[in-house]
This record gives structure tokens, C-alpha cells and sequence, in this order.
């Protein structure tokens, strides 16, 4: 049986134990958590959890007494980084959400609490270990496109309102939408190009679409306008533009957010590579239905590859052969199916079958490329990324 312990039981950790985990090893059982709320995460845990399980005050507590194999970390994203630096001092394997940190100053702490530790982690980055991208990156490292020297990438949210509705407006906790989105993309573009993003200017438009006066408090049942707000939960199923159907909070009231505390309607970046290639990349987070798409293009003289994860589907072509190729995958799995390999790569870590091809630099790189971004949009002009292993 794998022991694993978890650090704050929310619904996507609960999801990846429940689903990924459990699909990759059925004996694996939660026998550890520390997480304020013991009756919520009771409701929450499967009849194979509930019987063992210890509720702990304290990570130190936990983790001198519950004899683990491994850690989960689900908290809100601003503990990520206190709570992954405590457990450095553990070497016991670590699954942790993204983003790893939402501040320069939580970044650096990490990065040095990680310095010679023998914890090995597994950040959740999906869509770099996704079949698709994959199979992109085992073609540019064949040659299809030559030297890589662009790539184009961006990401269409068709389910953008959960950032206005929902608790992922709180710019205290989430740190803004490159922190909680780009993240995912910025770590896969790396891993595509083979090298770290050094260079950042960012563009973000705000408060256009989403945020408002409407009073604090607000929801969709206390309001006399739901017969003409596209938002209200009559009108999203009547137009099956997605989004909570229920009952929600208001996306044009003022809890928001204001000025840079608000997040964008959709952004920008362009980004310089360590070997002076280019790309850039667009979110967007007002897309609805069959507007969603997220995926890239990489080229270079030789040919260009593409692909997007909603179409499920990867195309080569080659510039100076008359020849094009296009490759689908199959199947509806979650993140792709990253979630899955992610999965795949914890266990193997825990059981000592692998290594991790998410460890705590890639998490890292991808903080300072996406504060970096931030900071450029906020301030306008080039921003240069801080690199892992960098001194202070």
C-alpha cells in the first residue's frame, strides 16, 4: 500500500487522487492531511480514505508520525511555496500544484530551500508531458523543422468566467492570470524549444469585459437583471456558452478587482529564448464554445509543426518536400491526457521506477518567466527572466 499525505484537500488534488492517482496504483490510500477544514475534506474523501485517515495540525507533525511514502500539496496557490519549501527538508516525494509561487520573493525562497535538498517533486505541469506536445517535441528533436526559431502559441479560454466567478479572481491568492494560466504554457514552450525563456515584454487589457461597479456581494439571484446578462445561469443554458449554470457571483462587481489587481481579459507576451529565437503567445479569456484552442507552431527553415489540444490533432509540414501529415489523438482525458502521465511519473518517483520530467527547476523557471511578464505589463518594455541556479 502507498502511503501518501496531503497538504490543503481541495477538489483538483482530490481529482488527480481519486482519478490519476487511483488508475495508476489501486492500493494507494490517503492515510495523512492537514487541512483547516476536516469536515469538508471528509465529505470529500472516498469510503477507501475515510476509515484510516489522521487529521494533523502541522506539516512537522505529519510528517514525524504518519509514515509516508509520499505528499500531495492542494492548497490555495500563495502557500504553495512555504508549504514546498517546508517539506524540503523531508525526502519524501512531492507532488505539487502550480504555480510553485506567486512572488519573486516566495520564488527565491524556494529555489534556495530546494538548494542540495534530496526531496524529489513532480510539479503539476500536464500539458508538457501530454501526448500531443510529446510527439511535437520528438519531431523537432528529429529535425522536422530544423533549427527551431519561432514558435506561435496561445490558449482560447472557452471557460475563462471561473476567473471573475469564482475564487480565482482574488488576485492576493492567485497572483493574476500569467501566474495561475501561462504558467501551464510557458513551462510546455520551453520544453518544445529545449531552452529557458530569458527575455519578456507583455501587453494586458483589463476591466474592458470583466469587473464593474455592480455592488460587493453581488450574485445572479439577488440581481434584477438576469433576463438580459449573458452571464446569468437562464441565459448560459439557454445559449450553451458554458460556465456555472447555478447560482454565482457577479463577474461586474467591484469585488473583482481594481487596476492591476484585476484580471485581464486576455494578454500577451513576446519571448526572447537563451539562443536569441523568438515566439509569441496570447491568452485569452473570453472565448466561448467552439472558439477554445490552445496549442502552438513551431518552425524553422526545414518545416513547421503545430498542433492544439481541442482539435486533438498535430500537423507536419515540410518546406522543401511535397509532403504534409496530420496526426490525431484519441481519446478525452483529463488535461490532455497529462494528468495521467503525470500520475504515471509521481508513482514511478515514489516507487523508484523514474525520475520526475517536472522537478522543482521547471516549476521555478516558469514562476520567473510568468513574473517577469507580469512585471512587463505592469510597467511596460523588456523585462529579462531570472534564471534558476542564478545568484541573488
Amino acid at each position: 500500500m502507498t502511503r501518501l499525505g496531503v497538504v490543503g484537500y481541495g477538489r483538483r488534488i482530490h481529482g488527480m487522487i481519486a482519478g490519476a492517482f487511483r488508475q495508476i496504483d489501486a492500493d494507494l490510500r490517503v492515510v495523512a492531511i492537514v487541512d483547516p477544514d476536516e469536515a469538508a475534506v471528509r465529505e470529500r474523501l472516498q469510503e477507501c480514505d475515510r476509515g484510516d485517515v489522521v487529521f494533523y495540525e502541522s506539516i512537522d507533525a505529519m510528517m514525524r508520525g504518519a509514515r509516508l511514502d509520499a505528499v500531495a500539496v492542494g492548497t490555495r496557490c500563495n502557500l504553495h511555496a512555504g508549504i514546498a519549501s517546508e517539506l524540503s527538508a523531508f525526502e519524501v516525494p512531492l507532488f505539487l500544484e502550480k504555480p510553485v509561487a506567486i512572488t519573486m520573493d516566495q520564488a527565491v525562497a524556494l529555489e534556495h530551500a530546494f538548494d542540495g535538498s534530496r526531496c524529489p517533486v513532480v510539479v503539476s505541469f500536464p500539458l508538457r508531458v501530454s501526448p500531443l506536445c510529446r510527439l511535437a517535441r520528438q519531431y523537432i528533436e528529429a529535425g522536422a523543422v530544423g533549427e527551431a526559431l519561432h514558435v506561435d502559441a496561445v490558449n482560447y479560454v472557452p471557460y475563462g468566467t471561473g476567473y471573475w466567478e469564482q475564487p480565482y479572481r482574488d488576485f492576493s491568492v492567485t497572483g493574476g492570470l500569467f501566474l495561475q494560466k501561462a504558467t501551464h504554457d510557458f513551462d510546455y514552450l520551453m520544453y518544445l524549444m529545449g531552452q529557458s525563456v530569458t527575455r519578456i515584454a507583455a501587453m494586458a487589457t483589463r476591466g474592458r469585459i470583466y469587473g464593474g461597479d455592480k455592488p460587493a456581494g453581488l450574485r445572479c439571484s439577488q440581481c434584477d437583471e438576469t433576463d438580459t446578462c449573458p452571464e446569468s445561469p437562464e441565459n448560459r443554458r439557454r445559449n450553451g456558452s458554458g460556465g456555472t449554470l447555478t447560482d454565482h457571483m457577479c463577474l461586474f462587481s467591484v469585488d473583482c478587482g481594481t487596476g492591476e489587481q484585476l484580471n485581464e481579459d486576455c494578454s500577451s507576451a513576446l519571448l526572447e529564448f537563451a539562443d536569441g529565437s523568438h515566439g509569441v503567445y496570447s491568452q485569452v479569456f473570453y472565448a466561448r464554445r467552439d472558439a477554445g484552442a490552445r496549442g502552438a507552431t513551431v518552425s524553422g527553415y526545414a518545416g513547421t509543426v503545430s498542433f492544439d489540444w481541442y482539435a486533438n490533432e498535430l500537423k507536419r509540414v515540410r518546406h522543401h518536400h511535397p509532403f504534409s501529415a496530420t496526426e490525431r489523438a484519441s481519446g478525452d482525458m483529463s488535461h490532455f491526457g497529462g494528468d495521467i502521465a503525470l500520475a504515471d511519473d509521481f508513482l514511478g518517483v515514489v516507487h523508484g521506477t523514474r525520475c520526475s520530467r517536472t522537478p522543482i527547476e521547471t516549476g521555478l523557471q516558469s514562476v520567473y518567466a510568468c513574473l517577469a511578464a507580469r512585471d512587463s505589463a505592469a510597467g511596460g518594455g523588456f523585462v529579462n527572466v531570472r534564471q534558476v541556479g542564478a545568484q541573488s
